[in-house]
């Protein structure tokens, strides 16, 4: 990808582009949807294209682990969100997201691809932070 970029004679510069810029999201096509958006940013005139990846760290998963963990009843069986943390370790050292992108007249257009499995960790950091967002109301604290 980098060496694509770099044929068409575009610089590349690691950033991530935040939801709160105007943007215009491109939609992918097919598989290599990517090639066509970096088409789309040399006829544009553009010199550089933002990129920013996900690599899933051993960590990461440790931490969810924990988490998830943490969250469990103790005596719950039923634990398909650790089996499923668990599983996400085949995917250390890989790319799960990816995001380019490229400024044209104060606009920034966005091209992003994430895996099944870089969703799925996603949502269950999600579900641990809304568990972790919970308020419980315990009468005894006003006293």
């Amino acid at each position: 990808m980098i060496a694509f970029i770099a044929g068409h004679g575009m610089h590349r510069m690691n950033a991530y582009v935040h939801e709160d810029i105007p943007t215009v999201v491109f939609e992918e096509e097919h598989a290599d949807s990517w090639k066509d958006f970096v088409e789309h940013a040399k006829a544009a005139g553009v010199s550089f294209l933002t990129m920013s990846e996900v690599t899933l760290e051993k960590r990461d998963i440790e931490i969810l682990i924990e988490q998830l963990r943490a969250r469990e009843f103790p005596d719950s069986d039923d634990t398909p969100d650790i089996d499923d943390a668990q599983y996400l370790v085949n995917y250390v050292g890989k790319t799960g997201y990816l995001q380019l992108g490229f400024a044209y007249n104060g606009i920034m257009f966005i091209y992003e691809t994430s895996t099944e499995w870089y969703d799925r960790f996603q949502q269950l950091m999600e579900s641990v932070s809304d568990f972790d967002s919970i308020i419980v109301d315990d009468p005894d604290a006003d006293e």
